[in-house]
């Protein structure tokens, strides 16, 4: 399983990219997987605040559908509109193509509570 390592991940199975104040959010590898294929995503709207641990998006998959939380608290401030017409790409490419916003964080502190690539791993194989 692909378990980058200069990403931070939530127990909810989402990964974090920090780019300074802002970070982008994702789904991990494992879980789209255990998703199954992915046929739609309800995005969250630029500018809606979100707190730590609130569900903001949601993936529908042929298997289920999962609410998506917020890994930190701040404001949405893009959404990868491909994913709209191309919600495979959660699928494809999780880490790259996958992402699924940007939120500017309020306090990057709440980034410490988040596991590293080494205790993500251990939690999904363990």
């Amino acid at each position: 399983m692909n378990v980058p390592s200069e990403l931070r991940y939530s127990t909810d199975h989402e990964w974090v990219r920090v780019d300074g104040s802002a970070v982008t959010i994702g789904i991990t590898e494992f879980a789209q997987d255990a998703l199954g294929d992915v046929v739609f995503v309800e995005m969250p709207d630029a500018g809606t605040s979100v707190g730590m641990g609130d569900s903001f998006s949601e993936v529908e998959s042929t298997k289920s559908v999962s609410d998506i939380y917020a890994p930190v608290t701040g404001a949405v401030s893009a959404v990868n509109e491909a994913l709209e017409a191309q919600p495979e790409l959660l699928n494809s490419d999780p880490y790259g193509e996958g992402w699924i916003c940007r939120i500017e964080m309020t306090d990057p502190s709440e980034l410490d509570g988040l596991m590293d690539a080494e205790a993500y791993r251990a939690l999904t194989e363990g």
